[in-house]
């Protein structure tokens, strides 16, 4: 009869369990050989040489018979090398090379094998503890990802250095006891993770484009997507670097979910809490678009689901691909992303604010004095911006170049009131604050841009003044009626900020000021 162990295998950002079956046949010939089947990739595949000699460098042997291992259930695609450890404790007990005195179905095994026995860190542990906490009572993962998975606090994790270190813990030599990893017990400083949780670029360093900070604000304050345009060196880059530095601190459930996707993707570098920073991406203009989407020959997450609760920034906005650009239209609308191979469909979570930045032209300076593009150039570099993507984003900001004053010991435009990022962070926290009160008890809806239409209505009212600035707006801009409903989304959130009750006239007004033509 087969020995069989658990373990996992990762479909999106979830884990699903899988069996690993372990049998050795006699077939004549005394010939040895691995059979690994059950839908694996190439990683599974090249597992049976790694296997032999793991093995054979911790003191055990491999048997002459045919070996044949199984990862069920058959039709579910397998990927990734972390089954080795797994495969290893079923053989070596189907074999009688182990006697546990434990019962392995008590465990979940993680890891990948070296040649010689010692494992490997894996990615994609923290949603393998999760998926096993409560089910199971111990996971055995490689101790550089102990404290990864001690994230999870319903099942007991066990860090191996090698092999023949785990089955001494299961035939008793070692006390399991004496082997679990204990967080409380564990008094490294880990002075990575605290410079991780605070942002060095305050918004004080930014000198005038006070309509271009208070977008920042607003966009922070209500989850909005937003769009910086003015010549090089305005500040655009330096303003998008500090609206992460403003957001809301992340909740638990927004932690745990956001470090379970950088744990899969291999971004999160094993500290010993959830990730409480709000993720900021800024891919280059060159990514494919699989990269950006998600995809690739293993459904892999992209940049906009490594932006999960946090911020993606797309600078220099018009020299990404078309192709690349329109492929955000279903994400920037759905919050999720779907990835569809053949043999599987990944549902990835999207839920990011895009930041983007970008000239007006292909030199830069359009349409002053130094613009040196054809009326054709300007328009062939703007079109990479279609209709659809542009509706999606709720400010835009035309940036202008500050003035210098550059006498010695003298700022630039020292006139010019600066914010701290701690001010601003606490207007957007209050704001935010009435928004979590506004949407208390509606799944889904945390902030005034997730907002469904049919709830425009009872938290989005408007007097007649107000009514007939948004409409007189949408007449002279050609507003679509998503662009309409986009604008009374952001004018809630100006009234928020504002603490205002309800949206005042001067909040519409303000909020159609900041949906400036291309």
């Amino acid at each position: 009869m087969a020995t069989v162990v658990k373990s996992f295998t990762i479909d999106g950002i979830d884990a699903i369990p899988v069996d690993i079956e372990a049998t050795t046949l006699d077939i004549g010939g005394n010939v040895s050989s691995v059979s690994i089947i059950g839908l694996g990739d190439q990683a599974v595949r090249e597992a049976g040489d790694r296997l032999t000699a793991a093995l054979i460098h911790s003191g055990y042997f491999m048997p002459s018979d045919k070996v044949i291992l199984n990862l069920g259930p058959g039709d579910l695609k397998k990927r990734g090398s972390h089954y080795d450890l797994g495969m290893a404790v079923s053989l070596l007990s189907e074999t009688g090379q182990i006697s546990p005195s434990l019962n392995l179905r008590d465990f979940i095994f993680i890891g990948e094998l070296s040649l010689n026995g010692v494992l490997r860190h894996v990615n994609g542990v923290i949603s393998m503890a999760a998926a096993a906490g409560g089910t199971y009572k111990y996971i055995v993962v490689p101790d550089e990802n102990a404290r990864e998975a001690a994230i999870i606090d319903n099942i007991r994790v066990i860090g191996v250095h090698r092999l023949r270190d785990l089955t001494d813990i299961l035939e008793g030599i070692v006390p399991i006891e004496a082997a679990i990893f204990h967080k409380e017990n564990d008094s490294d400083i880990n002075e990575e993770e605290i410079r991780a949780n605070k942002y060095d670029d305050d918004f004080s360093d930014v000198v005038g484009q006070e309509k271009a900070v208070f977008g920042a604000l607003y966009a922070a304050a209500g989850g909005h997507n937003m769009l910086m345009i003015g010549e090089p060196g305005c500040g655009k880059s330096m303003i998008a670097k500090r609206i992460a530095g403003i957001l809301p601190p992340m909740t638990d459930e927004e932690s745990m979910e956001t470090t379970r996707i950088h744990s899969i993707a291999g971004t999160y570098n094993a500290m010993r809490n959830l990730m409480r920073r709000r993720p900021f991406r800024a891919p280059h203009n060159n990514i494919s678009m699989n990269a950006l989407i998600g995809g690739g020959h293993d459904a892999m997450p992209g940049e906009i689901t490594l932006a999960h609760n946090g911020v993606l920034f797309l600078d220099e906005l018009f020299e990404f691909s078309k192709h690349t650009l329109e492929a955000l239209r279903q994400p920037l609308e759905d919050k999720i992303v779907t990835v569809s191979r053949v043999n599987r469909t990944n549902i990835f979570p999207a839920n990011f604010m895009l930041v983007a930045a970008t000239n007006p032209c292909p030199c830069g300076y359009y349409p002053g004095s130094r613009c040196r593009c054809t009326p054709k150039e300007v328009f062939n570099y703007r079109k990479q911006m279609s209709g659809p993507i542009m509706e999606r984003i709720d400010i835009n900001v035309n940036m202008h170049p500050i003035g210098l004053n550059i006498t010695p010991g003298r700022k630039e435009n020292k006139s010019s009131k600066t914010r701290s990022s701690a001010e601003l962070r606490e207007r957007v926290v209050n704001a935010r604050r009435m928004q979590a009160e506004r949407f208390k008890g509606i799944p889904g809806v945390t902030c005034n841009a997730q907002m469904t239409d049919a709830m425009l209505d009872d938290f989005c009212p408007l007097d007649s003044e107000g009514a007939r600035r948004l409409e007189r707006a949408a007449l002279m801009n050609s507003y679509s009626p998503r662009m309409v409903k986009r604008t009374l989304r952001l004018a809630r959130t100006i009234a928020d900020v504002r603490e205002h009750e309800n949206i005042m006239a001067e909040d519409v007004k303000e909020a159609c000021s900041l949906k400036v033509n291309l």
